[in-house]
């Protein structure tokens, strides 16, 4: 009797399972291994460490001299050329009260926020207006008005301030505070009409259409609809306004001569020359102080608006 040798038979119903099988390993074989996540390197995290080293130094070189400031402004005045990097051993508080009353910083602060207020105002009321009016309407000549405005805010501001100065003298407008109000104004207007010409673009047309289609005016369309929804856009440029404004010292050094409207930029250099011949440097950073915390303290108070309208652009 003769014997091969042949492999047992399969069960039935095992046939398809085990040819099923074999193409799922060639597949697998033959498949490609998956991708391999590239790993961080080293360079990046240099980069990164020297990116964050970097911010710590600037923040360091800014917050500092501020710090100090303050810190100085509660020394004696001899504390301040003995000891000038340590704390004060006392908190002087009548180097404010003598900076406030006898340095007159009282009236240049007053005086200030009279200007500052009045020309923010009429700078964001008319800015607002024309850049609305830019962004969403277009009539013959629109792209030269706004370039003439672009144009403004390349003009130098000490190119300006003698025949500026006569024609302030002519309308009768020279060491007043409206003629320093509509001064301001002139001179904020071009970077606010371009700004918010930007930020109009950005803000849909569909609400306006709306609003029109419900019976609204344009004037009434632009102030209870158009410019709630900007309201990220004139924060920021608000700010921006109020920090040139109430740091602006050209002109108001040339058109207000008046001793008794100076504003607090002009105090300020009255206040050095004065304090310096007489030593009282602690009066000198009191008042240095002073001028300094209006405009810490709106930056702090708006810094998350800030923000928020400088991006909104990009985000929509």
């Amino acid at each position: 009797m003769k014997t091969t040798d042949l492999p047992p038979p399969e069960p039935a119903g095992t046939a398809g399972t085990t040819e099923a099988a074999e193409e799922h390993s060639a597949v697998r074989k033959t498949a490609p291994p998956p991708p391999k996540e590239p790993a961080k390197g080293k360079e990046g995290k240099t980069l990164n460490v020297f990116s964050h080293g970097m911010l710590v130094l600037w923040a360091f070189m800014v917050v500092m001299p501020l710090l100090w400031a303050v810190m100085t402004s509660f020394k004696n005045d001899k504390d301040i050329f003995t000891s000038p990097w340590s704390l004060p051993t006392s908190l002087n508080f009548d180097n404010w009260s003598r900076a406030w009353s006898q340095a007159h910083m009282s009236d240049y602060f007053l005086n200030t926020v009279l200007v500052v207020g009045g020309s923010l105002i009429g700078t964001m009321l008319l800015g607002s207006m024309a850049a609305y009016v830019l962004a969403r309407f277009d009539f013959p000549g629109n792209r030269f008005v706004y370039f003439l405005f672009i144009g403004g805010m390349s003009f130098p501001i000490i190119l300006a301030l003698v025949p500026l100065f006569y024609v302030m003298n002519n309308m009768g407008l020279l060491n007043t505070m409206h003629g320093l109000i509509l001064s301001y104004i002139a001179y904020s207007l071009p970077f606010t009409v371009f700004f918010l010409t930007a930020f109009f673009r950005t803000l849909p047309s569909s609400v306006a259409e709306a609003a029109l289609i419900d019976g609204a005016s344009h004037s009434r369309t632009f102030f209870q609809v158009m410019l709630p929804m900007a309201k990220p856009g004139l924060i920021s440029v608000g700010i921006f306004n109020f920090l040139g404004q109430w740091n602006q010292y050209m002109l108001p050094t040339v058109l207000n001569t008046d001793p008794d409207k100076k504003v607090l930029s002009q105090g300020l250099v009255q206040l050095a020359v004065s304090q310096g011949y007489k030593g009282d440097w602690s009066g000198l950073f009191a008042g240095l102080v002073m001028a300094m915390l209006p405009v810490l303290a709106a930056y702090i108070v708006f810094q998350r608006q800030v923000v928020a309208g400088l991006t909104a652009g990009a985000l929509k």
